[in-house]
């Protein structure tokens, strides 16, 4: 998801007592659930327990043979299918409702028969202000604005019922849970028993009647006008995670509640969908369409089918537009690339549809070929912006812009916007990382290679606004420098690797975006753009269609470019630790190296040399050189030699530095910085006194939080403040307008 203005520690046995209360603690179902009273719960000690609800680190490597090993591309799917969803979905447009049945099979992977299944009922966290979402919602926005914070109002609520839930013609019963400990009204998880436990490698097929509300557009998901964005809208089965998988050293149920700032994570499988809409709406989807849709009675239905993926989302939309396109590239099947945007954005559609292509060719050359045959792009009409910025397999919504001109803002965010949601379908998409517990993995990762696209085309921000044009004035700040400014350099309030819910504000939370993209552009400068480049096509050859972990990703890094001390160091202090960067120059101090008074030794005679003889010896030489050097400039090198001493220090957590120390002259040399101490002092002996030092002068660490004292001079120079004065009145005007746009 994109950002656009965005620990509590527990003990273990307090956590397992609470989750296994919560698991036989029954609500009352909702209107039409069947209440069986013959089965009772199974015993606690039978129980498959949930995944920790707090503490989330994971630092063990997966297993070599987790979720059915590394995929050579010999087998027959892209994926080891775990779920296969076949659902009828039919849209009451005027109400935003959707009628559903839902036939569900999925495999039980773990060594133990399953008597109950958990599944994740996201639509509920609309349903009222005392679900996960809205009660974490007030707590973190009181401490940063961000996206999802409408507030609904009558007739805006939105829910997902259960009508019924068969196993084999037998009506099953449910009841609502609470993995994470969240308030008892959240109705985003349930339990549903049994008739016939599955056993070990056997497979479950359930037969689900479901009504889903959308709610107005809050977040990610719902409806505004006629346009019906439907996200996270059918019940969907929890993962259930086997030792050796993301930190888990027995079977569990990872199947959290829907948090504020969570996102998703979910098995791969297959999803054969049939989408009946009023015949004016158009339509669009994950997967791809299936044979010419139906019409009946002013009614179309559409068939959609896509494997390998591991979520299901559509569009519905009246009055709306599509541009196509297509990407052939080496190892893909031939991609057909469509968006759907509204009249207002026509502006939009031309440019979404080129940034989408051009993704696909990039991400494929620097990651893996791209594997499914479409993508999707979902331009919001106004007033939904809050549907903008979300991804799901092969499908993704994008931001509208009444006008995208060449070298503008608008231009580099409608880009950079595609280029994310889109990068999401690797990272959140085939990668399948688990965004509940590690954003880190997705929307870290992404943001950093979304700049590396950025700076591939040369594409910056444009701060320049008609008051600094006027004066010819056009700064531009790369994207990099530009998610410096936002990845909270001092005292970031939580690790890169903590989850997406034990954080202190929305702020922390957004900062998983910039900071993380910061450390990979710091950690690429210590490896090497070519050794960080392969490191990562070795971290996706190896966990494609699977679900890593922050262990596996470090452990990719590491075994590719060999260099342990570096990954380790950003790992260490960056996404477990909340460390920061801050070197600075401290001081410079010269003096000639002139004669010197006393007693000397030679040859076994002593020569003593006092003050005066000193005086007339340097005089002389002085004199001697001005006639010598009629011409010489200011600054050349004179009759004696200078001593200059640049001192160094560092209030923060050592990093590699380059030195630049520049000479009267002109001249410079470069030293290197590259141990612990808390300060360092180094010397020269040269023809010129130094005039001024700076670390780090190509920029390599950005997270060094105070670049300004990076660099000192000997002699004040007023061009820096007169340049940071213009840049960031530009940068203010630049970012007023974009608030004016959104």
């Amino acid at each position: 998801m994109s950002v656009t203005a965005k620990r509590s520690g527990r003990w273990l046995a307090t956590c397992v007592v609470w989750w296994s209360c919560q698991a036989i603690a029954q609500t009352v179902a909702p209107a039409g659930a069947v209440q069986r009273t013959d089965v009772p719960p199974a015993p606690v000690s039978q129980e498959i327990p949930f995944a920790p609800a707090h503490d989330t680190f994971i630092h063990t490597q997966s297993a070599p043979g987790a979720w059915g090993g590394e995929r050579t591309g010999q087998e027959p799917t892209l994926s080891d299918r775990v779920v296969s969803y076949t659902i009828d979905a039919d849209l009451d447009a005027p109400r935003h409702a959707v009628t559903g049945k839902e036939h569900m099979t999925w495999r039980n992977r773990s060594d133990r028969e399953v008597r109950s299944v958990y599944f994740h009922l996201y639509l509920n966290a609309f349903q009222n202000e005392g679900s996960t979402f809205f009660t974490e919602r007030q707590v973190l926005t009181a401490h940063g604005s961000s996206r999802g914070n409408a507030v609904l109002e009558k007739g805006q609520w939105g829910w997902i019922r259960l009508q019924s839930v068969q196993q084999g013609g037998t009506p099953l019963t449910w009841r609502f849970v609470h993995p994470d400990g969240g308030p008892a009204t959240d109705e985003t998880v349930v339990r549903i028993d049994l008739a016939q436990p599955v056993p070990a490698g056997g497979t479950l097929a359930l037969d689900i009647d479901f009504l889903s509300q959308l709610p107005r557009v809050v977040e990610r998901t719902g409806w505004w006008g006629d346009f019906n964005l439907v996200g996270q809208w059918f019940p969907k089965i929890g993962v259930l995670e086997l030792p050796g998988e993301r930190g888990a050293t027995a079977v569990r149920w990872n199947v959290h509640e829907f948090h504020f700032l969570s996102e998703f994570y979910a098995d791969f499988g297959l999803y054969d969908v049939h989408l009946t809409v009023p015949s004016d709406y158009t339509v669009g989807a994950v997967g791809k369409l299936q044979g010419t849709p139906e019409q009946k009675n002013g009614k179309t239905t559409y068939h959609f089918v896509q494997g390998d993926v591991h979520d299901f989302a559509w569009v519905a939309a009246k009055g709306f537009k599509t541009v196509d396109g297509t990407y052939e590239g080496p190892g893909s099947p031939k991609v057909a690339v469509r968006v759907i945007y509204p009249p207002e954005y026509e502006a939009s559609a031309a440019p979404t549809l080129k940034s989408t292509i051009d993704s696909l060719a990039y991400f494929s050359r620097m990651l893996g070929a791209y594997p499914y045959e479409t993508v999707t792009a979902v331009v919001p009409p106004y007033n939904a912006s809050e549907a903008g910025g979300m991804e799901y397999p092969t499908f993704f919504t994008s931001e509208g812009f009444k006008q995208v001109e060449p070298d503008t803002t608008d231009q580099m965010f409608s880009d950079f916007v595609n280029i994310h949601e889109f990068g999401h379908g690797y990272f959140y998409g085939i990668l399948a990382s688990d965004e509940f517990e590690e954003p880190i993995l997705d929307e870290g990762l992404n943001e950093y290679w979304d700049n590396r696209m950025l700076r591939e085309r040369k594409q910056e921000l444009v701060l320049a606004a008609h008051f600094t044009k006027s004066l010819g004035i056009t700064p531009h700040l790369n994207g990099f420098d530009f998610e410096r400014l936002t990845a909270t350099l001092f005292q970031p309030a939580d690790p890169l690797a903590e989850n997406s819910w034990d954080r202190l504000s929305v702020t922390s939370y957004g900062m998983v975006y910039a900071r993380t993209a910061t450390a990979m552009h710091d950690l690429e400068e210590r490896l090497g753009r070519p050794a960080l480049e392969k490191a990562f096509k070795l971290y996706y050859q190896r966990w494609k269609f699977r679900h890593p972990s922050v262990a596996d990703f470090r452990a990719a890094l590491i075994d590719s470019s060999g260099n342990a001390k570096e990954v380790d160091a950003i790992f260490n202090q960056y996404v477990f630790g909340t460390a920061f960067i801050d070197d600075k120059v401290a001081d410079i101090d010269s003096y000639e190296v002139l004669p010197q008074a006393g007693v000397t030794w030679k040859d076994g005679k002593q020569t003593e040399v006092d003050a005066k003889d000193v005086d007339k010896q340097v005089d002389k030489q002085r004199s001697d050189w001005d006639k010598a050097h009629k011409d010489a400039k200011p600054g050349a090198p004179g009759p004696f030699p200078w001593h200059s001493t640049v001192t160094v220090s560092r209030d923060g957590v050592a990093a590699p530095e380059l030195l630049r120390v520049t000479f009267e002259d002109g001249t410079h040399q470069d030293i290197t910085w590259d141990d612990d101490r808390r300060w360092a002092r180094f010397d020269f002996v040269k023809p010129s006194k130094v005039i001024s030092a700076e670390l780090d002068p190509d920029q390599h660490n950005l997270l060094d939080r105070d670049r300004l004292n990076n660099s000192l001079t000997t002699e004040s120079n007023g061009a820096a403040s007169r340049r940071w004065t213009a840049d960031v009145s530009a940068l203010m005007q630049s970012l007023s307008a974009l608030l004016t746009t959104f």
